[in-house]
């Protein structure tokens, strides 16, 4: 598959965007206020423990605790029982106390009013391979599917690390498929040189302390999602450039060739359709090739993904429509969940088909899609009401909580009250406004309703006898103010004192 690794960049602004075959596939987006601080290592103190959640809270000098699991504590692996034998259900108050000093890193970014998730599992990523510095083991990755190449990652592994002396775990990540020994031993060479650095730093630092901070945005993501497959690296701002020319000429050499400096008045996101795609990533309506659809919402539970056919009428039967529209969703809803880092809990609802097969080369289709996505993806069959559950495995914000906030008129709910409800509100407010003040004998005045044009309209004429019966009842004058700043739902009912009848 045929990739470009685009690179915008700006005084207030970085923006990485991964484009594949014209479709924009991943972006990353670093504003002034910085970017992800998942992989960074701190120096933290354990603030509070939760017997009843076996976890910890560590301040981290972040704006809110981290959150530390006993599961994600490294001490577990070594007060673990024998293998063959049930695992000892640890007490988090054995592994820390209030006040400790820990060496923890980010999991996950803060999102919402969550705090990071923290692990004392550390691991230290290179472009070829990951070092686990309280490990023993050696991994291969996954995706490297051919057995002979991870025997021989494996074997070269073992061997490098009894050449140098070296105790901690390693694990070959993707891109180490194919490298020979000595590219490998540099990239080890490296991570022992970066970990050393960070053992130094967290001896002598104040708490709590940032001991290491990863790659920045542009670099990191040409470490991470360069690949094989990519054809050229573009970067529109000079001084970025020669900072990456010099990291990939020192640990990834063989990408100095796709390595470009983008000079050209039209601006790099525009001439690869990039700013199109964002602007439509946050709209929850994904309209498909077909004609199909897809209907996006995030929440904080989870993800839900209705899939439509919408205007898509390309089968000879029913079933065979279906189908069509449910494969066609099934190959587009990684890419958007990818595009938009949606991440948690997915709930699917695919249009509902009666043949299992057709149930199966849908489900076929999306586990395919899915193989292009970096982050953890698991999926389930069909429940018995017709939905697949899948997960994403979520490190940082998705790309509407990074772009935008909740609107204010309807407090994030995409929703607001129609003037008719706000009419009624209005009149009910009233009648009990009255009723309260009718037992102050001394309070006298007439009433003043400020409201949008839209409830104004409907008060003078919709419900204008409503409004009619209830100043007789009150037997005091209403009048009606159009108040240009008030969003939809908002009114005020205001008792004007001192006016003469």
């Amino acid at each position: 598959m045929a990739e470009e690794l685009l690179i915008n960049v700006n005084p207030f602004e970085t923006r990485v965007a991964m484009v594949a075959h014209g479709l924009l596939q991943e972006v990353h987006i670093a504003r002034s206020a910085g970017y992800s601080v998942t992989s960074n290592i701190y120096l933290g103190r354990v603030e509070r423990i939760v017997p009843g959640m076996q976890a910890a809270f560590v301040d981290i000098g972040l704006a809110r605790p981290g959150f530390l699991h006993a599961r994600d504590i490294e001490s577990p692996r070594i007060l673990q029982n024998d293998p063959d034998e049930p695992r000892a259900k640890i007490d988090i108050r054995s592994l820390l106390h209030e006040g400790q000093t820990v060496l923890v890193q980010v999991e996950k970014d803060p999102i919402g009013t969550k705090g990071a998730r923290l692990s004392t599992q550390l691991a230290v990523a290179s472009k070829y391979l990951v070092l686990m510095p309280n490990e023993t083991h050696v991994g291969i990755s996954q995706r490297i599917d051919e057995e002979a190449e991870r025997e021989r990652l494996r074997d070269s592994l073992f061997a490098i690390k009894e050449e140098m002396d070296f105790s901690c775990g390693i694990i070959a990540r993707t891109a180490a498929e194919g490298r020979d020994a000595d590219t490998l031993s540099s990239d080890l060479k490296l991570l022992r040189r970066i970990w050393e650095r960070i053992s130094a730093r967290s001896q002598g630092a104040s708490v709590p302390s940032l001991v290491f901070e990863e790659l920045p945005l542009h670099t990191r993501m040409v470490r991470d999602l360069a690949g094989r497959e990519t054809d050229q690296i573009l970067i529109d701002d000079r001084i970025t450039y020669e900072r990456i020319h010099g990291y990939v000429d020192e640990f990834i050499p063989d990408y100095l060739d796709r390595l470009q400096f983008y000079d050209e008045k039209r601006p790099l996101f525009e001439r690869h359709g990039v700013e199109d795609e964002l602007s439509r990533a946050l709209a929850a309506k994904v309209t498909l090739k077909s004609g199909g659809t897809l209907v996006i919402e995030q929440t904080e539970a989870m993800i839900s993904i209705d899939v439509n056919t919408g205007g898509f009428l390309g089968g000879h039967s029913l079933e065979e429509t279906v189908f069509r529209a449910n494969v066609e969703a099934a190959a587009a809803i990684p890419r958007q969940l990818r595009l938009r880092n949606l991440g948690g809990i997915i709930v699917i609802d695919f249009i509902d088909m009666e043949d299992e097969e057709h149930q199966r080369q849908v489900l076929r289709a999306l586990e395919k899609a899915a193989e292009a996505d970096s982050a953890r993806i698991r999926i389930e069959g069909f429940s018995s009401l017709g939905l697949v559950q899948m997960s994403r495995k979520r490190t940082r914000e998705s790309l509407v909580q990074s772009m935008c906030s909740p609107c204010e008129s309807c407090g994030g709910l995409g929703l607001v009250r129609t003037p008719e409800s706000t009419c009624v509100e209005v009149l009910r407010a009233l009648s009990q406004d009255y009723n309260a003040r009718c037992r102050n004998r001394n309070v006298e005045g007439d009433y003043l309703i400020r409201a949008t044009e839209s409830v104004v309209d409907r008060l003078l004429d919709e419900d204008a006898e409503h409004l009619a019966n209830l100043a007789d009842m009150i037997q005091r004058e209403i009048r009606i103010q159009l108040e240009p700043s008030y969003t939809e739902g908002q009114f005020d009912i205001v008792l004007v004192q001192n006016v003469a009848r």
